[in-house]
This record gives structure tokens, C-alpha cells and sequence, in this order.
């Protein structure tokens, strides 16, 4: 029996037993690649996806636990109309290789919408369990304050 949810604003139907991880679900089931597989422990947040606007590795939430609307980076922003977030990556330059920047940005959009003004400490917690082998965290943080900054000027 399909499992139905809401991503990106739009019902979805997914046919997966629901023990697979929600990562697979979007990657595998639905076509969603901008969610990253890193480890499969949740301990790279490279899969970082939200659910009712909470910061979650969906590597390791099955299906079956997923209540509330699911917000994916393909979901955050469009081409043509970029978030303020997606704005501030390309502006600091942030992504070297790329490979953790969606569950980055996703990780950085739950810090900003409990905290729309956060301090270098509460960027720093916040973005702890999201790991960057291009090491640019300096990058990420003034990114994070900068989209800050975008979204209290509206």
C-alpha cells in the first residue's frame, strides 16, 4: 500500500515498503536527487531534508515515521527565483566540491527559522552535525549571517 506525503507542498504518492529510509524514498522512488546520501548513520547531515520544519537525516527516518510536510532543497528555492539562503551560498562562494551543500543549506533554513538572528555560537551549534570535507565552514557561517540579513530586510 502506497504511503502518501507531503513534500515540497505537493501530495505524493510513494510505493516503498515503509521501513525504507525517507532518503531512498526521494532519491529512488521519486526522482528527488538534490538529497545526498554521505554515510547512511546520520552523522554527515549530507541527507538533511525537513520535516515540519525540523532539521532530520532521512537517512535513518523510515516512511513509516515521517508526520508532517517534508521540505527537500529542490523544494526551497527555483531557478529563476533562488531563496535568500541559496543566494548567500553563491555570493560567499560556499560550495567547493558541492557534495554537502543541500543538507548545509536545508541544516542552515531550520537554524534560521527558530533563530532569524544567530549568533556565530548558534550558527556553530546549529551546523555542528553537518560535515564539510572542503572545510568551509568560515564560508558557510557568513553565508548563514548574510541570508540573516536577506530575509529581515524582506
Amino acid at each position: 500500500m502506497p504511503v502518501t506525503l507531503t513534500i515540497n507542498g505537493t501530495s505524493r504518492d510513494i510505493d516503498l515498503p515503509p521501513e525504507v529510509p525517507l532518503l531512498w524514498a526521494l532519491r529512488d522512488g521519486l526522482g528527488m536527487t538534490g538529497t545526498k546520501f554521505g554515510c547512511g548513520v546520520a552523522a554527515c547531515g549530507a541527507c538533511t531534508v525537513l520535516i515540519g520544519g525540523q532539521a532530520v537525516r532521512s537517512c535513518q527516518v523510515p516512511l513509516s515515521d515521517v508526520s508532517g510536510a517534508v521540505t527537500t532543497i529542490e523544494g526551497l528555492g527555483q531557478p529563476d527565483n533562488l531563496a535568500p539562503l541559496q543566494e548567500a551560498w553563491i555570493k560567499h562562494q560556499v560550495a567547493q566540491c558541492g557534495y554537502c551543500q543541500s543538507g548545509q543549506i536545508m541544516q542552515a533554513a531550520a537554524l534560521l527559522a527558530e533563530t532569524p538572528e544567530p549568533t556565530d555560537q548558534d550558527i556553530d551549534a546549529a551546523m555542528q552535525g553537518n560535515l564539510c570535507r572542503c572545510g568551509t565552514y568560515p564560508r558557510i557561517r557568513a553565508a548563514i549571517h548574510d541570508a540573516a540579513l536577506m530575509m529581515k530586510a524582506g
